[in-house]
């Protein structure tokens, strides 16, 4: 999967034409996969506001103590792009994550991205 957006494609693309030509195609699934786990992630953006901070608090309540204090310091303006926060609002948006990631990697790459030789 490509980058969304055009500038970082094209440093990601230089940096793969001055990569060992026996590292490149290692390199260009790492890319991939960092790109489509990218791109799940801004998707919990497309959520409006209202949910995002409904969200925010249901996401705050299961934390462990020390972790949910931090995250309240911080508040809900940033941590609106921490990846777990991310990652809970795509799944309360029943957009889970390992099923991304399988419709959208080769099945060469998913296997790489979740560390199996082989899956069912």
């Amino acid at each position: 999967m490509k980058h969304p957006d055009e500038e970082t494609q094209k440093k990601q693309i230089e940096y793969l034409n001055n990569c060992l030509l026996e590292e490149r195609s290692y390199h260009e699934q790492m890319l991939r996969i960092g790109n489509a786990a990218y791109v799940y992630h801004i998707k919990a953006n497309e959520t409006n506001n209202v949910k995002l901070e409904i969200y925010y608090n249901d996401w705050l309540e299961g934390l462990p103590p020390s972790v949910k204090e931090s995250m309240k310091e911080l508040g809900f303006e940033s941590c609106k792009n921490i990846l777990p926060f991310t990652r809970y609002v795509n799944e309360r948006n029943d957009e889970g994550m390992d099923e991304w990631m399988r419709e959208n990697l080769s099945e060469e790459d998913y296997r790489e991205y979740v560390g199996a030789d082989e899956l069912c």
